[in-house]
C-alpha cells in the first residue's frame, strides 16, 4: 500500500501524451477470446485494471506475447473454459468489474461462460441485468452456480433475436456485440449505446469478420457469422484522462499541451470546459491549454446558473464529472454538477470541503460549487482515494493547493491511470510516491 505525497502551488509546464483509453481495454481485450488467430492490440494502457484482465486471459489459455508494455498479441486457440468456474478466477476476476467482459465472448465460442460477483470501484449499484437478459434473449440459459458462488450462462447455440435495451450500458452493448457476432442469424440491438469505445470494438470485430451496420448509432444490427479471423488494432487516447489534463492545466495556472488528444472522438467535452471558462486551442490532433490567471463559469442565455450532468453519449461523460466538479472550485462563479448514474460518486466532496472549497452537497447525486475565483487557495490535507475517478480528482486539487497533500489509497488511482507520478513529475509537479508503513 502506498500514498501519494504532493506539495502543491506549482506552475507547471509542457508536453503530455495521453494513455490508451482504459474503458475501451477491457471490451478489446476481452474480445481476443473470439477467434483462434492471433489478434495484435497497441496502445494498451500499462494499469492495473488492464493489467489483471491480461492475467486472467493468460490463465484461461490465451497465449499472450508482449513486444512492450503497451503492444501485446494474443492467441486464444487453446481455451480452458472451465477455467472461469474455478475459485481461482472467481477471487480475481471479483477484483475486476471488467471481468464480466468475458462472458459474451465465452457464450458466443465455447457456449458456455460464469460471471463472479462484480468488483471494481463502490460508486453506487452498477447491475448487470441489461448483459443477462440480452443474453437471454439470445438464448441463453442464466442460473446462480451455488457450487461455485457465481452465475452460469449456457447455450448451445446462441440464435439472433430483436431487442430494446433498458438502458444504453457501455458495458452491456459490447457484451452482447460479442455474444452476438457469432450467433445463428440477425441481431437487432435498439437503444445500444454509442460511444467511442463501443465504435472501436464494432470497427474491430468487422475486420475480423463480422457483420455490424449501425455502427456510430443507437441501432445496431448484426448478422451472425460461423467464426471470426485475427486482426490488428489499436486504441484510442482515454478522453477521461484528456479531460483531467485540461482540467489540470487551468487549477495550477499551467501552459500544458496534450499531445496525439483524438480531439475527433472527444464529443462535448472540450464544450464543457469551455463553459466553465477554460481556455485552449485545437492545433491538429493537440490541445494547447495556455496559462490563465481566472477562468469564470458560464451561465445560461437567461441568467441561470450553469448545470453540468452526465448523459449517455454522445452527451458528457459520467467519468469526468468528479473533475469538472473540483475545477470548478477555483472558478469564479457558480455551477451545480448533476450525477445521475451513481449516487455514491459524490461523496468525496466532503474532502474538497476540509481542503477549503464551497461546496454545498444537496443529495447523492447534486452538488453546488461556489468557486472561489482563487481569492482563497485550496489548503493540503491528508485524505483517501475514494475511487479512480474521485482519486484523480483529489490529485488535481492536491496540486493547487497550498502545502502539502498525502492522498491514500491510490491503487485506486493506479487503476486507471498509467505512471501519473512519473509523468506529472515530468511537467513540474512535486509529488512522490510513498511506501505507508
Amino acid at each position: 500500500m502506498s500514498s501519494f505525497e504532493v506539495r502543491g502551488g506549482r506552475q507547471l509546464k509542457g508536453e503530455i501524451v495521453p494513455q490508451g483509453a482504459k474503458n475501451e481495454a477491457l471490451q478489446i481485450l476481452s474480445a481476443v477470446l473470439l477467434t483462434a488467430e492471433p489478434v495484435t492490440i497497441a496502445n494498451i494502457p500499462d494499469i492495473l485494471d488492464v493489467n489483471l484482465l491480461i492475467e486472467l486471459l493468460d490463465e484461461i489459455g490465451v497465449k499472450i506475447s508482449r513486444s512492450n508494455r503497451h503492444t501485446c498479441t494474443f492467441q486464444a486457440d487453446q481455451i480452458d473454459a472451465d477455467y472461469l468456474a474455478s475459485d481461482e478466477f472467481r477471487k480475481k476476476g471479483g477484483r475486476l468489474r471488467g471481468s464480466v467482459m468475458l462472458a459474451g465472448p465465452m457464450l458466443a465460442r465455447f457456449g458456455k461462460a460464469y460471471i463472479p460477483k462484480p468488483g471494481g470501484d463502490k460508486i453506487g449499484r452498477r447491475r448487470l441485468d441489461t448483459h443477462i437478459i440480452g443474453f437471454e434473449k439470445l438464448g441463453a440459459r442464466f442460473e446462480y452456480d451455488e457450487l461455485h458462488s457465481c452465475f452460469k450462462l449456457s447455450s448451445p447455440r446462441l440464435r439472433g433475436a430483436y431487442m430494446l435495451l433498458d438502458e444504453p450500458s457501455v458495458t452491456g452493448t459490447a457484451n452482447i456485440i460479442m455474444a452476438a457476432v457469432l450467433a445463428e442469424g440477425i441481431t437487432t440491438i435498439y437503444n445500444a449505446a454509442c460511444e467511442p469505445y463501443v465504435q472501436q470494438l464494432c470497427q474491430m470485430l468487422n475486420r475480423m469478420g463480422a457483420r455490424i451496420c449501425g455502427i456510430g448509432s443507437n441501432l445496431l444490427t448484426i448478422e451472425g457469422v460461423g467464426k471470426l479471423g485475427g486482426t490488428t488494432h489499436r486504441m484510442l487516447p482515454d478522453m477521461i484522462e484528456i479531460g483531467s489534463f485540461i482540467g489540470l492545466a487551468a487549477m495550477t495556472q499551467s501552459e500544458i499541451t496534450i499531445k496525439n488528444a483524438g480531439v475527433e472522438h472527444l464529443g462535448v467535452i472540450p464544450e464543457k470546459f469551455q463553459q466553465l471558462g477554460i481556455q485552449f486551442q485545437i492545433k491538429g490532433d493537440d490541445i494547447y491549454i495556455p496559462s490563465q490567471d481566472v477562468y469564470e463559469i458560464q451561465t445560461f442565455m437567461d441568467g441561470g446558473i450553469l448545470t453540468i450532468y452526465d448523459h449517455p453519449w454522445p452527451g458528457f461523460t459520467p467519468d469526468l464529472l468528479s473533475i469538472v466538479l473540483v475545477v470548478a472550485t477555483q472558478a469564479r462563479g457558480s455551477v451545480l454538477i448533476h450525477q445521475k448514474m451513481f449516487e455514491s460518486r459524490l461523496f468525496f466532496t466532503d474532502k474538497l470541503i476540509d481542503m477549503g472549497a464551497q461546496i454545498i452537497l444537496c443529495d447523492p447525486h447534486r452538488a453546488t460549487v461556489i468557486g472561489l475565483g482563487r481569492k482563497q487557495n485550496l489548503r493540503g490535507i491528508t485524505m483517501t482515494s475514494p475511487d479512480i475517478r474521485a482519486g484523480q480528482a483529489l490529485l488535481i486539487a492536491a496540486l493547487s493547493a497550498e502545502g502539502k497533500s498525502i492522498i491514500q489509497n491510490i491503487e485506486q488511482i493506479d487503476r486507471g491511470y498509467q505512471y501519473i507520478d512519473e509523468r506529472l513529475r515530468s511537467l513540474g509537479a512535486d509529488i512522490k510516491r510513498v511506501a505507508n508503513t
